[in-house]
């Protein structure tokens, strides 16, 4: 559907585009007031880039925040095991059950509604982004921002590798997001690493 999205040029392609897109949401309630907000004003849009922006805005935005929430959520739940529990085993067991249900919930958030083999595919297909845009490697600067001049040095060794593990699952779940949302991020400003992990974990780890 992105690809629809990006290719249409004309009025009543933005329209078909759009109108799958909303088709999607067509019963959920939580993005009732959203559509309706949509609704209102989007035959009044005669401009291709206008209309796909106003859908943007209003229909993507309900569900942006409640998967942004996902994401957040399995970053703290990580980042607290990997601090809290001195097993290795256990702490790569969590990440990996929190990031798997983390990108399920995310799909399920834009629309998606998959068996086994789907998620499998969805996972492969996240995790080739996160290769793709080269944001797997993200060491001391993005951690620095996070956590400000010399407080990591103060930090034991399992919270530096708490903050580590749950800023690479904030990347996996935004990865998630740009997959699985049915729109490109264009009107609106996609997620940054460094904010999702900021919301995340500021008072997890205490500052000096």
């Amino acid at each position: 559907m992105q690809a629809k999205v990006r290719a249409a040029q004309s009025l009543s392609e933005a329209r078909r585009a759009v109108a799958e897109v909303r088709g999607l949401y067509a019963r959920r309630d939580e993005v009732a007031w959203a559509r309706a907000r949509f609704d209102a004003r989007a035959s009044e849009v005669m401009d291709a880039d206008a209309l796909i922006t106003l859908a943007e805005r209003e229909i993507m935005a309900p569900l942006d925040a409640a998967a942004a929430r996902e994401v957040e959520a399995a970053a703290r739940q990580v980042a607290t095991v990997t601090a809290l529990i001195p097993l290795p085993l256990a702490d790569v067991m969590a990440a990996l059950t929190a990031n798997l249900r983390m990108i399920r919930r995310v799909a399920e958030i834009y629309g998606g509604r998959s068996g086994v083999l789907g998620s499998w595919r969805l996972t492969r297909a996240v995790m080739a982004h996160v290769v793709a845009t080269g944001a797997v490697a993200m060491g001391d600067d993005m951690l620095g921002s996070f956590l400000g001049g010399g407080v990591l040095a103060k930090l034991s060794r399992r919270f530096g590798e708490g903050v580590v593990n749950g800023a690479l699952t904030a990347r996996v779940g935004l990865a998630a997001m740009e997959v699985c949302r049915p729109m490109p991020f264009s009107a609106t400003t996609r997620p940054s690493v460094s904010g999702t992990v900021k919301r995340a974990l500021t008072g997890l780890f205490g500052r000096d």
